[in-house]
């Protein structure tokens, strides 16, 4: 059963922080209408990441599958779990936009203009951002990612969104928006992973960085909020961290919800 099928209708969530400044266009952007795309580049020679190699893939805080993390635990009814658990997916979507903000923030002295001149996640695929002109447009990576995490946490922030007071419904649109949340922290993920992989290797950060993805990966594939589409791209262009959830299902860290 779906986890949407099974959300109560009074849901609190954690506490947030402050806003973030406000970006120089639009961050409300509609799920459906404004949702960036993805755009191919010619391919350069195959370089196997760092993120793929032996013994950064293996490094983590966690060790065993994450699938025992965020399943519901044995003999527990998914209508009763989220009934005691009214606060879970607020809370976890606050965590992860949380801590991967964190992350970003350490690397902004390198993700710059200049460094990433595009949202790259890829060797051949850079997102593109639409915008109020309806136009798809090449930004840099940090104004991207600066959009995107404005964005989510106006989402956060947003009582019409995750209701905090009883007895309030949640929107028609909140499926899609919590599954478009996710589509884009997954994309700041994967930038990150492809473009500065390296500066979280001289932080020695990798296992904390692993077990925060991993963890993402885990909770967004058991209840059905990651696209597998997003995830892996297109042959022609796919997306990096694909080739990671395909190595980590193949070392038992991640398991395909049966």
């Amino acid at each position: 059963m779906s986890f949407f099928n099974s959300i109560g209708r009074s849901m609190t969530r954690a506490p947030r922080n402050a806003k973030r400044s406000p970006t120089p266009t639009s961050a409300t952007f509609p799920p459906e209408t404004q949702a960036p795309k993805q755009t191919q580049v010619a391919a350069p020679p195959a370089q196997k990441p760092l993120f793929l190699c032996s013994p950064f893939v293996e490094a983590a805080l966690v060790k065993g599958n994450f699938k025992t993390i965020v399943m519901l635990p044995k003999y527990v009814d998914i209508m009763e779990w989220v009934a005691v658990n009214r606060c879970v997916l607020p809370m976890l979507l606050f965590d992860f936009y949380n801590n991967l903000n964190e992350f970003y923030g350490v690397l902004t002295e390198f993700c710059t203009q200049q460094n990433c001149p595009t949202m790259s996640a890829g060797t051949t695929l850079n997102y593109t951002w639409i915008n109020q002109d309806r136009k798809h447009v090449h930004l840099p990576a940090t104004t991207y990612i600066d959009y995107v995490m404005t964005w989510v946490q106006n989402m956060l922030n947003d009582d019409s969104v995750f209701p905090t007071k009883s007895g309030h419904d949640f929107p028609p649109s909140f499926p899609s928006t919590v599954k478009h949340i996710y589509r884009q922290l997954l994309r700041v993920f994967a930038h990150i992973y492809h473009a500065h992989f390296a500066q979280i290797l001289h932080l020695r950060s990798e296992p904390h960085f692993n077990s925060l993805f991993a963890h993402f990966l885990a909770f967004g594939a058991e209840f059905e909020l990651l696209e597998m589409r997003d995830l892996r791209g297109t042959s022609s262009a796919p997306v990096g961290v694909g080739a990671l959830w395909e190595r980590w299902k193949g070392m038992g860290i991640l398991a395909v919800k049966s």
